[in-house]
């Protein structure tokens, strides 16, 4: 899978992307509302392989570096007969807020629903979390509905998520 847009190619992971993975999941920012502990560059190469071999990692890079910018995760939701998958996405803050996760959330969704039979997309964002569900928003998505006390995040169980859903390109 290979998708071109204006500044980015959405690909999948290979194995030589572990360091530029490295530069933004070693940050204890990218934690803020996502699930884990920054990681050491060794984790980073385990982590660049799995995602290299599983293929529910996708990778956004820099089209005019060819670097890693940021990713989406992309997991089939059971029951599998419903088509339906749950997106999520990290960017290297350096890349955060110029356009780039908006321009690449906004292609990838249109190849789902245009390429791999996707009948709905879900995410789940933290009410606390709104550069995330207003890019959703923006690209898409809308808000379905708040899920209480849902995921054991930090310790806790969060207060509430806001399950967002884009259903609006494809009727099949």
């Amino acid at each position: 899978m290979t998708i071109e847009t204006e500044r980015t190619i959405i690909r999948y992971f290979n194995e030589e992307d572990f360091e530029d993975l490295y530069n933004y999941l070693s940050l204890d920012e990218i934690y803020e509302f996502e699930p884990g502990i920054p990681v050491s560059m060794e984790e980073a190469k385990k982590l660049a392989k799995e995602r290299a071999e599983k293929k529910n990692f996708i990778a956004v890079t820099d089209k005019e570096t060819k670097r890693l910018i940021g990713h989406f995760s992309f997991f089939l939701s059971d029951p599998a007969y419903t088509r339906t998958y749950e997106l999520g996405f990290i960017f290297n803050p350096k890349f955060q807020g110029k356009g780039y996760a908006a321009e690449s959330l906004k292609a990838f969704t249109s190849y789902c629903f245009s390429n791999l039979n996707v009948h709905r997309l879900e995410a789940k964002c933290d009410p606390a979390n709104q550069r995330s569900w207003k890019l959703l928003e923006r690209s898409g998505f809308e808000r379905e509905g708040t899920l209480k006390k849902n995921i054991y995040f930090k310790y806790i169980f969060c207060k509430n998520i806001i399950k967002l859903r884009n259903i609006t390109t494809n009727t099949g």
